[in-house]
């Protein structure tokens, strides 16, 4: 009985039987026929409104888990016209909204690694080669930027690094004022007057990691940026000599390494040497801009970020890997001391072997050190800068084309690869009435599967942008985005005036 229950469901796990092989290659060759009818389309997206999404993919599939299974060629043809025909096409030069790459051909081969091994790298029993290939990633990682003595571990991305470099800046400081242990004791009686300070455009997960930590959104005390859209080191001290003089607490000071809208880079040095005059956790978060360090041209912009006591990096945006892909880093490997657990069923501390979930937030978690650590094997230093800076010199020739048509206005020069702009046509319209525009035009253009481009606001006024980190773009596809634009901002007003 056992044996012909063995036998009959083999088809439906990876064995080294003739069945499952065949049934595995089988299933993987409709995926990837499924993917390449995707990257093949000529438009970023279906347009198709949300609702009619829905019930397309209801009528192809009304049952979540039907009684009887389907036919594998069928279920990826309902598949493809259901859910491949509207997504949003990463790989299509018009797509342009977020900070989404198109993933490396070397990540998606070892996402097909890490699903068929399905290691969990939480303990050694579980995983075994797959925790030495992190380590060597997290150390390689360390020295290239500058933490000889540091450590580091996979995340899902730069929402959970920002969380534990602002978790450890948290334990650290209350360990150094107070002697008091977090993780025994829970915060301490002072709670409230512990204070993080960030630019106003750092990223939105430090408000929502001071609420996860219980300090509340009310710790994070916004510091204002400058001309460039980066901290203000004026407005830093003066805030810093503001909150000591009625006694609070500042433990963490959050510098950005390209923000979400403008890819600024705030002044990692003179932040770094304020953190220690005022002495600071330091927290650099290069989700975005940590790519920089791979090149020759433009790493100088991270200059300080060696400084850092905790950074932020992740591989799924400008190093060009699959969703999720992060990492987070310490200057000194003892700060992961203020997290570690144990569990007897899990890593009891007499075991010797080595265990990364003591530097975790998550138990299980994937093998994702597997896709940069093939993608630095397969593409050489000088390709990898040639990509990152080709990625930087797209932005610089949008910035060309806007700041030479009167009908644009662009909002900053790039640092890094976004760029936010503002359709104004021949500036013959009220403020008001450019916001209804710009916002019209986005839509236009996603609703007709013509472009997947961003819509944010700048001083309170609606902006298009674009994020480009798609190396293979031409400037000719920018170029055509603009006068679709402006095709659209034309045909638009015309109805509003006429």
């Amino acid at each position: 009985m056992t044996t012909s229950l063995q036998t009959a469901f083999d088809r439906y796990f990876l064995t080294s039987s003739k069945e499952s092989l065949e049934e595995y290659q089988s299933v993987m060759n409709h995926a990837m026929e499924t993917l390449k009818s995707v990257v093949l389309e000529q438009t970023p997206f279906s347009g198709a409104e949300p609702q009619h999404i829905k019930e397309t993919i209801q009528s192809h599939f009304p049952n979540v888990h039907p009684d009887e299974a389907m036919n594998t060629e069928l279920l990826f043809q309902k598949l493809n016209a259901a859910v491949g025909r509207h997504s949003i096409s990463v790989h299509h030069p018009s797509c342009a909204a977020h900070l989404h790459c198109p993933p490396m051909l070397p990540g998606l081969a070892a996402e097909a690694l890490i699903s068929g091994l399905n290691v969990s790298m939480d303990s050694w029993d579980q995983s075994g080669a797959a925790t030495m290939v992190e380590q060597m990633m997290m150390d390689g990682l360390c020295r290239l930027f500058g933490l000889p003595e540091g450590d580091g571990v996979m995340t899902s991305g730069g929402t959970q690094s920002n969380l534990m470099g602002l978790m450890l800046a948290r334990e650290h400081a209350c360990m150094k004022l107070w002697n008091w242990d977090v993780k025994k004791h829970g915060l301490p009686p002072e709670q409230n007057r512990l204070k993080i300070l960030c630019s106003d455009a750092a990223h939105f997960s430090v408000q929502q990691s001071a609420a996860v930590l219980g300090l509340g959104e009310d710790a994070v005390v916004p510091v204002r940026t400058d001309h460039a859209h980066r901290m203000c080191m004026k407005d830093l001290i003066k805030k810093l000599k503001e909150l000591r003089t009625a006694g609070e607490f500042p433990f963490a000071l959050f510098a950005t390494a390209g923000t979400t809208d403008f890819g600024a880079i705030d002044p990692l040095m003179e932040m770094s040497r304020a953190a220690k005059q005022y002495g600071l956790w330091f927290h650099v978060d290069a989700a975005y801009g940590g790519g920089l360090i791979m090149t020759e041209l433009h790493k100088h912009k991270l200059n300080g970020i060696e400084e850092a006591d905790s950074i932020t990096v992740d591989f799924h945006k400008m190093f060009y890997q699959p969703i999720s892909c992060g990492a987070f880093l310490v200057k000194e490997r003892s700060s992961f001391a203020y997290m570690k657990r144990h569990a007897d069923y899990l890593n009891p501390e007499e075991d010797e072997v080595p265990n990364l979930v003591g530097k975790s937030l998550q138990t299980t978690r994937r093998f994702d050190a597997l896709k940069p650590f093939l993608s630095f094997q397969l593409i050489g230093k000088k390709e990898w800068s040639d990509i990152i800076c080709r990625t930087l010199y797209l932005a610089e020739e949008a910035y060309t084309m806007l700041k030479s048509d009167g009908a644009f206005t662009p909002m900053h020069k790039p640092e890094l690869s976004t760029i936010v702009f503002r359709y104004t046509g021949e500036g013959r319209f009220s403020s008001e009435t450019e916001d209804f525009l710009n916002s019209r035009i986005r839509d236009r253009l996603l609703n007709d599967g013509e472009a997947v481009i961003a819509r944010t606001k700048v001083n309170n006024r609606v902006c298009l942008k674009f994020t480009l980190l798609n190396p293979l773009v031409k400037t000719d596809d920018l170029s055509h985005i603009l006068q679709r634009i402006k095709e659209i901002g034309r045909i638009e007003s015309g109805r509003i005036n006429g």
